[in-house]
């Protein structure tokens, strides 16, 4: 009885940290921008202004969701099976938003010679200190689902066939 208690105390607080990982890469990416003038031009960034910074925002604000309501299910039930495999699809999710973000977040920082894009971020230090910070905390979630995924797994699968 008392090691099922841990594995529900060890998962709430792995599916609790990935809630505010998750949630804090939605909010902060999603309140990033910044506007500047450069050579008596306005120019305007907003994480809205690039799709995968758009899907970065959905996927994490997705996840946090998700890992709320699974803070309020049961440990014990016959839906664990498919949380596990949620959790899987979650995971995924989460690493290709944080990849489609990277090589923009990349993009905006370096540029691209070969493509003839400047980088961004020498005339909007704030927005890219906001993205990497979104991103930062992006990664975060995702390293802690890769570690509830696991540990959900081996609770799960491993522990009670022993």
């Amino acid at each position: 009885m008392m090691a099922k208690n841990t594995d529900r105390i060890c998962s709430l607080v792995l599916r609790l940290l990935a809630f505010g990982a998750t949630l804090s890469a939605a909010i902060v990416m999603a309140t990033s921008h910044e506007r500047t003038t450069y050579f008596s031009v306005s120019v305007e960034a907003k994480y809205s202004h690039t799709p995968a910074f758009k899907y970065f925002v959905i996927a994490n604000a997705i996840g946090s969701a998700y890992s709320f309501l699974l803070l309020f299910l049961p440990s014990h039930g016959s839906l664990w099976p498919l949380v596990i495999a949620s959790d899987v699809v979650i995971t995924m999710f989460l690493t290709s938003s944080i990849s489609a973000a990277l090589s923009i977040a990349y993009v905006g920082k370096k540029g691209n010679s070969y493509a003839g894009w400047l980088p961004i971020c020498d005339q909007v230090p704030n927005y890219c200190h906001h993205v990497s910070g979104a991103l930062a905390a992006g990664f975060i979630g995702v390293v802690l689902y890769m570690v509830l995924l696991q540990y959900s797994i081996y609770t799960k699968c491993c522990k009670s066939s022993s």
